[in-house]
C-alpha cells in the first residue's frame, strides 16, 4: 500500500535584514532631505549672497543652487540611489548567508556526492541565506521522498524539483525587491535632467530675446541652471547604473547556484535508486 506522501516542506524563513517593503517611505524622507539640503544647505549665507542673491566669488554649492526648482527633485531621486543601494546591499549580503558561496555549493556538492545528507543539513543550518534554505527545503523533500513508496522514480525526482523550485519562489521577492526603482531612476535622472535643461534654455532664450546689457545676467542665470541640471542628472543615472547592474549582476550569482545545487540533488536522488522503477 501506498505511503502518503507529505506535502513539502517550506523553505526556512531567512533570518536578519530582508530589505524594507514601503519603499515610497524611503522616497519621502529622501524628497524631505533634499529639499532641506536644497534650502539650509546650497541656499545658505555661506554660498548666496542673502542681497542680491547672487553666488559668493563663484562658489560650487551656490551654482548648484541656481540650478532652480529642479534641483530638489533630481537630489530626491539621487537619495532615493543611494538609500535603497544601501538596502540592497544589507539583504543580498543576509541572503548569500555567513560563508562564501561558491565554497558552499562545492561543500554541498561533495556532501551529495558522499551521500552525506546529515553533513549537508548541517551545512545549510550554519550557512543560512538564500541558498541554504531552498537546499534545505530540497533535502528535505529528498528524505520524505525516500520514505515514500507507490510512485515512480521520475515522479518523486519531480517533486524534488518541484519543492526546490517552489523554495526558490519564494526566496526571489526578497532579492529583487525595489530593484525596479532603481531601474526606473536610471530613466528618469536623464528625463528630469532634459526638462532641467530645457527650462535653463527657455530662460536663457528669454534673456536673450529681450536684448541689452540689463539681460545678461539672466541670461547667464539661464545657462547656468541647464548645465547644473544637466550635470546632476547624469550623474544620478551614473549611479543608478551602477548600482543596478552591480545587484543585478549579485543575484544571478544567486540564482545560479540554486540552479546548480537543485540539479545535483535530483541527479543524486537519481543516481542512488537507479533500481527503482
Amino acid at each position: 500500500m501506498a505511503t502518503t506522501q507529505k506535502a513539502a516542506s517550506p523553505a526556512k524563513k531567512s533570518t536578519g535584514f530582508q530589505g524594507i517593503k514601503a519603499a515610497f517611505w524611503i522616497i519621502v524622507v529622501c524628497f524631505i532631505l533634499a529639499v532641506c539640503f536644497f534650502k539650509f544647505f546650497l541656499g545658505s549665507p555661506d554660498h548666496i549672497n542673502p542681497e542680491n542673491g547672487e553666488v559668493i566669488d563663484g562658489n560650487i554649492w551656490g551654482t548648484i543652487y541656481k540650478g532652480g526648482v529642479v534641483v530638489p527633485v533630481i537630489l530626491t531621486l539621487l537619495f532615493t540611489v543611494i538609500a535603497l543601494s544601501i538596502e540592497r546591499w544589507l539583504a543580498l549580503n543576509t541572503a548569500f548567508g555567513k560563508g562564501k558561496l561558491p565554497k558552499f555549493v562545492a561543500n554541498i556538492k561533495a556532501a551529495l556526492n558522499a551521500n552525506d545528507f546529515a553533513k549537508a543539513q548541517d551545512l545549510c543550518d550554519k550557512q543560512r541565506g538564500t541558498v541554504a534554505n531552498v537546499v534545505g527545503a530540497s533535502l528535505r523533500t529528498y528524505k520524505e521522498m525516500e520514505a515514500t513508496s507507490g510512485i515512480k522514480k521520475e515522479q518523486k525526482i519531480a517533486r524534488i524539483q518541484q519543492a526546490h523550485e517552489e523554495a526558490t519562489q519564494l526566496e526571489m521577492p526578497t532579492l529583487t525587491m525595489n530593484m525596479p526603482i532603481i531601474a526606473t531612476i536610471v530613466t528618469l535622472g536623464t528625463l528630469t535632467a532634459l526638462f532641467g535643461t530645457v527650462v535653463g534654455m527657455i530662460r536663457s532664450f528669454a534673456a536673450l530675446a529681450a536684448g541689452g546689457g540689463a539681460d545678461s545676467q539672466a541670461l547667464s542665470l539661464g545657462i547656468s541652471e541647464a548645465l547644473v541640471n544637466t550635470a546632476s542628472g547624469i550623474l544620478t543615472s551614473w549611479v543608478a547604473v551602477v548600482a543596478y547592474n552591480y545587484y543585478t549582476n549579485k543575484i544571478d550569482k544567486l540564482t545560479f547556484a540554486l540552479d546548480e545545487v537543485g540539479y545535483s540533488i535530483a541527479q543524486t536522488y537519481e543516481a542512488n535508486h537507479a533500481e527503482e522503477a
